[in-house]
């Protein structure tokens, strides 16, 4: 199972933003709610790990540092990198990506979640037979997609809280213990754990202290580039 979160706010430049440049599959675009087919465990099992939910989570990170990157080149001088999104298309989930990006407001220090404003990420809710993924909206922004059944049978701000931890950098890594949040349904329905490990939250502070400098570098020199060219 992969947790579901999509729709997610922006966030500036991390140390992966150079590998998450993949093409957006035209598929990851969000179902619609009533004509959608419904998901399944096998339908999940096939999409998550395959080629496409890797190449999905990768140009979704990458989006959404990329619009962050451009809104932050005006304030380089922050300590903290604010990443902005919006939950109206997936008002049946507001209080679980509340809770989500509250836990990891306070796991984490040199990136903060914060609704609205300009929206680099956003959170959708449907039915879709691939489960919920993180994925983008192939015109430069990210979103999270929050599958309802697999809402009904995992713990659903677990899954919030994961797919969320796409947003700040993270891969999934479904082998891992319930301790572990980007182990996402792999430990089973009955695993409720929705706080990251000491591991992953280090993780992610290193990639948004050196992401950073490396995302504002590059706005500055594609900026360079567009003057000279």
């Amino acid at each position: 199972m992969k947790p579901p979160t999509r729709f997610l706010s922006a966030a500036i430049g991390l140390g992966l933003a150079g590998a998450l440049g993949a093409a957006v599959p035209a598929s990851a675009a969000p179902t619609a709610t009533d004509t959608a087919p419904a998901s399944t465990a096998a339908s999940i099992a096939r999409y998550e790990g395959s080629a496409e939910d890797k190449a999905a989570t990768k140009a979704f990170f990458d989006a959404v540092v990329k619009a962050v990157a451009e809104k932050r080149a005006a304030n380089p001088g922050a300590a903290v990198v604010t990443v902005n999104y919006s939950t109206a298309n997936a008002p049946s989930f507001r209080s679980q990506i509340a809770s989500s990006t509250s836990i990891w407001n306070s796991s984490v220090s040199n990136v903060r979640l914060q609704e609205g404003g300009s929206a680099s990420f956003q959170y959708y809710e449907g039915n879709d037979s691939r489960g919920s993924y993180a994925s983008t909206d192939g015109h430069g922004r990210g979103y999270i997609f929050l599958d309802y059944r697999q809402n009904q049978q995992y713990n659903s701000t677990r899954v919030t809280a994961h797919e969320t931890g796409h947003v700040l950098g993270l891969p999934d890594h479904y082998s891992g213990p319930c301790s572990e949040l980007m182990s996402g349904g792999g430990p089973g329905t009955s695993c409720t754990n929705a706080y990251p490990n000491a591991a992953e939250r280090s993780r992610v502070n290193q990639l948004w202290a050196n992401g950073l400098a490396k995302a504002l570098a590059q706005v500055n020199k594609a900026d360079t580039l567009a003057k000279t060219g």
